[in-house]
Parts: C-alpha cells; structure tokens; sequence
C-alpha cells in the first residue's frame, strides 16, 4: 500500500444526515506533472469483489474539495458500494484550476490522458470492475465527462453532465466508440454556461440530439413534468427520457425551468436558483448503474460507426456529396459555428447523399454523419 494522507471528517450534509467518511488523498505523475487526487472507498468495499469506480469532476475556479462537499455521492457509495474519485485540474494561465477541454485535444494539459492513467493506477491498487467506470461534473466537469464519453469511450460506460456542454472546437473530435448513456441536467437561466449556448457552447439541445443520433434513439422522448415538491425554490423540472437506443441504452435530459448554474438537491448554491425537486447525485448513480462497457462494445455495436464516408467538394458553394463506401448513411446533421441546427435529415439510409447550400449563408458549419465519420467541419463559399 503506497503511503497516502487518510484522514476522516464528519460532514454534515444537506440533508442533515451525518456521515464518517474516510478519504485518501494522493497523486499519481501523469504528462510530466503530478496530479493529485481524493478518493472516497466505501466501507463495504472487498478486495474480493470488483467494485464501479465513479468520476465526479469539480467545476471551473473550483477544486476536489469543494465538489467533494457540493456533490456529495458518499451515502450512495456506502448503499451502492462503488468508489468515487475526485480529481484536480490544473491551474489555468490565469491560475485557476480547470479542465482542459477547450479546442482541439492536444493543445495543453492533457487531462483526458491523465483520467485514463488514473483508472490504471486505482486499478492496480483495488479491485475495480473496469466495465463499471463513469464520469460526472458539474460544469467545466461536465464538459469534461463529455469529453471522455467522446474521446475515452473504451474505459468509460456512461457519462452525466451537470450544467456542462461541448466546446465547439472541440466538437469535430468527438469520436465515440460505441453507444453512450449520457445524462444531461441544465438549467434554462443558468448564466454561466447559457441552456441556449454562445459563442463558444453549443446548445443544450443541440448536445442532446447529438447523442440521440449517436445512440440511434427515438426522437420523441417520453415526458414526465416532475412534482414541484418543494415550491420555495422557485423553479421546476421537466424530465424527457430518449429510449428505443441501439444496446438498450438511453439519453434522458433534465431541464430545470428557471434552473440556474447549480447542481440541484444541494442547499449549497451561489449561481442562481438550485432546484430541490430532484436529488442530482441519487437520479446520477440510477442512471449510470444501468450501464456496462461489455454490454455496450460487442460485435452488435452499430456497423455504421465503422463505415467510410467521402465529404466533397469542401469548401462548397451549390450541393456539397456525401458518399458511403462500405455502408449507409443513416443521417446527418449540420449545425452554424453557434451551434444551432441549421438543416437534417433523419431515416435516409443511402450510399449517396447531396446537401444542398442554395439557403445557406457563407461561412463555416459543422457536419454531423451518422453513418462513419462523426462531426466534420465543412465550408459554404
């Protein structure tokens, strides 16, 4: 056993229940830096039996303590017997701690790679069920755990991302190798990271029907408006749940009317409303426990990933082709440089397809394939 700091802290929690908690802090050298990090070892953990190993990424200009204390999954660790390990960023150029999942990877601190390290170093050390590894975040740590489901997809089952999004730049780089749960729980007034997205954020919506298509799910979603239990915190939500995914798997989208940048069920707040109807940690863990990477990675996975499509001409000015070499095109989509969706076309289903530019204003556009090449940037002159 390495020599690590353990200590325990008696935390009270926002639901008033007390809880002993041990926690060992560390740090494991990855990318030429030491990068440190809490875990959290329930106390029905067994060397005997492989335990899910929960990511819960910290926020931008937070850090593994505080998501420790804002999104407290430790009482569903001691029921459900999983660890959680909480990681540090690294300091920004301005010094503060953050994720680097903005632009194209490569560029910088690569936390992706230094989250892959980690798993090996915890799994050298315990007994982890490696089919069983998800990642969630509040904020810069939901885009992060959205950065794994795209660039990590062989280590990490199912991702959930608390009022994060997909950094634009970064969206062409989206590769996931098999179909992903992802959870999404935003707010409508959240300031920070806007539910209808900017400059530099896609939309909400738009991240959603990413993973809708990736995952072959129903475009019509179930609806469910939950109970406005607690009307004091002067929001709603609303529930949508994509099903009918290829491998059984799912999309489901909270959306907190009136909701602001907060992870909801915690009294800790100081980014607009936090809504108290909903529990994030327990509807997080109900919806990542579901998944296996085993389940999620054998020979039924969709043959459409692997096929070959050919994008031309690009730049484009009249129709620009889409040309399936060893498959078909199931759909695409194509969204402006500020992540709204400009034009698609569901159930195609042909080697050949021919978008049409006459309506489109010159520019840049992301190009989304469902079909074998994910998200490309595409030019309209």
């Amino acid at each position: 056993m390495k020599n690590r700091l353990l200590f325990t802290i008696v935390l009270l929690t926002t639901f008033c229940t007390i809880n002993a908690q041990v926690t060992i802090i560390d740090s494991i050298m990855a990318g030429g830096i030491y990068r440190n990090y809490r875990l959290y070892v329930p106390t029905a953990y067994s060397d005997d039996t492989p335990s899910p190993l929960l990511f819960n990424l910290h926020g931008y200009s937070s850090d593994a303590f505080g998501q420790a204390v804002y999104a407290n999954f430790n009482p569903i660790a001691d029921t459900a017997g999983f660890l959680t390990v909480i990681p540090n960023g690294t300091l920004d150029f301005f010094g503060i701690r953050h994720w680097n999942i903005f632009g194209a990877p490569g560029t910088g601190v690569d936390d992706v790679a230094f989250l892959s390290a980690l798993i090996d170093s915890l799994d050298a050390e315990y007994n982890i069920d490696l089919n069983r590894v998800y990642s969630t975040g509040m904020s810069n740590g939901g885009f992060m755990s959205h950065a794994l489901a795209c660039e990590l997809s062989n280590r990490i089952a199912a991702i959930a991302s608390v009022t994060g999004s997909i950094d634009k730049d970064r969206m062409p780089f989206c590769d996931p190798q098999h179909n992903t749960p992802v959870m999404q729980i935003h707010g409508t007034a959240d300031e920070t990271v806007p539910y209808d997205g900017n400059f530099e954020f896609l939309p909400v919506d738009s991240v959603v029907s990413y993973w809708v298509k990736q995952n072959h799910c129903d475009v019509t979603p179930e609806f469910t408006e939950v109970p406005d239990i607690v009307t004091i915190d002067l929001c709603t939500a609303e529930h949508y749940v994509y099903g009918s995914c290829y491998k059984d798997t799912h999309v489901e989208l909270f959306k907190i009317i009136d909701g602001g940048h907060t992870w909801p069920g915690t009294a800790l707040t100081c980014l607009g409303v936090t809504n108290l109807d909903i529990n994030a940690c327990r509807e997080i863990w109900r919806f990542l426990s579901q998944y296996r990477l085993d389940e999620l990675t054998g020979i039924e996975t969709n043959p459409l990933l692997k096929n070959e499509v050919n994008i031309y001409p690009n730049p484009f000015a009249e129709n620009i082709y889409l040309n399936s070499k060893n498959g078909v095109i199931e759909s695409w989509m194509l969204f402006d440089v500020m992540g709204n969706l400009v034009a698609e076309n569901d159930a195609v289903n042909n080697k050949l397809i021919t978008i049409s530019g006459n309506n489109l204003q010159a520019g840049l556009y992301y190009l989304y394939v469902n079909g074998g090449v994910g998200m490309q940037v595409v030019k309209v002159e």
